[in-house]
């Protein structure tokens, strides 16, 4: 490990040196290059050279110990500081093997999120739009910026299905978690005997591909335009604005319609279909390199449950790290990362636990 640090290091301070030239100076393109590559490096070396002063700093307190002249009360200080020392280096020895592990190379990416009721009829519906709310007010706190590609409404404020884009750094690290389906138990609005219902919205979270990275022949797709339609039925307007993309060897189906203008909702219609082939190819390549390895925190697959929201206890329960708070009014308000961050360290701690054996 301390081979690959000093390694790392190295980097670091050649790419440091690299930037103060002239000759990258002047080169936009190697700058932002060379800009990038030492951010990325910038957590580990940190890391690194706080190891480096702590363990120096406990080979000198060390030496210190051995000196026969310490009166009773100065070794008493000089070996709680080596415990602390100790204590300290024992941390950054775990913080480093963490930064070191493989990182998911889709976790920088901006992210498409499709949220779709499920069982539950308006309930659900409503359901969606309360997560729609939710990770929106999330991104916002992230500083994150968010934009509808598609919606399907219903006519009382919900969705049947919605489509929107996360844009910002690290999105797909962060939402990647909240893939699978979510469960909400209340007493709708018009239930009149009180009844608690339990509805669900399942929400797929795709990292955003570039166009190069997908290939989409014209001959694979087939393009259907239409007249948009608004809540309740109503024409939005007159032209058939609407598009309805299917991909032929796949099956896949993406229609928007919010946009006035076919070229608009065509564009959004392809990024989506874009970044679900992505994630299809992805998918399919881990499992079969990766097929014997299995997440210990859950596949986020669409079918796995994962979070249930129930009103009547005020509580949230996320099923796979067996973690219930009573703050459900806060977590609805975008509040999110105890879960996220509880996720992060079971997934990193199963690395750890995949990288020993």
């Amino acid at each position: 490990m301390f081979e690959r640090l000093d390694q790392i290091l190295e980097r670091y301070e050649e790419l440091t040196r690299l930037m103060a030239t002239p000759e990258v100076a002047q080169d936009h393109v190697k700058v932002r290059e060379y800009s990038q590559e030492r951010s990325d490096l910038q957590q580990v070396v940190s890391a690194y050279k706080d190891y480096r002063e702590a363990d120096a700093e406990l080979q000198a307190t060390r030496e210190m110990q051995s000196d026969g002249g310490l009166g009773a009360d100065m070794r008493e200080l000089v070996a709680a500081e080596i415990a602390t020392l100790e204590e300290r280096l024992s941390e950054l020895e775990n913080r480093l093997r963490l930064l070191l592990l493989p990182k998911d190379p889709r976790d920088e990416r901006s992210v498409i999120v499709e949220i779709r009721a499920g069982t539950g009829g308006d309930e659900a519906a409503l359901f969606a739009a309360d997560l729609l709310s939710m990770y929106s007010q999330y991104a916002a706190a992230h500083r994150w910026r968010v934009e509808i590609l598609s919606s399907n409404e219903t006519g009382i404020g919900g969705y049947k299905e919605i489509a929107f884009e996360v844009r910002g750094h690290g999105a797909y690290s962060r939402l990647k978690y909240e893939s699978g389906v979510h469960r909400v138990q209340r007493v709708p609005t018009t239930e009149t005997s009180g009844r608690i219902h339990t509805s669900t919205a399942t929400v797929a979270v795709l990292p955003e591909a570039d166009e190069v990275e997908v290939e989409i022949h014209e001959n694979d797709l087939r393009v259907d335009v239409y007249r948009s339609g608004g809540k309740g039925g109503q024409s939005v307007n007159t032209t058939d604005s609407a598009v309805r993309i299917t991909h032929l060897p796949t099956g896949m189906v993406v229609q928007c319609q919010d946009e006035r203008s076919q070229l608009q909702n065509r564009a959004r219609a392809m990024s989506i279909l874009r970044a679900r082939l992505y994630d299809l190819e992805y998918n399919r390549q881990a499992e079969e390199v990766e097929s014997a390895r299995r997440s210990q925190v859950g596949t986020g697959e669409r079918s796995e449950k994962i979070r249930t929201y129930n009103f009547p206890q005020n509580r949230v329960t996320d099923h796979r790290i067996g973690v219930t708070v009573h703050q459900l009014e806060s977590v609805l308000s975008g509040e999110i990362d105890q879960f996220i961050d509880e996720l992060t360290a079971q997934e990193q701690a199963a690395l750890l636990a995949g990288a020993a054996a």
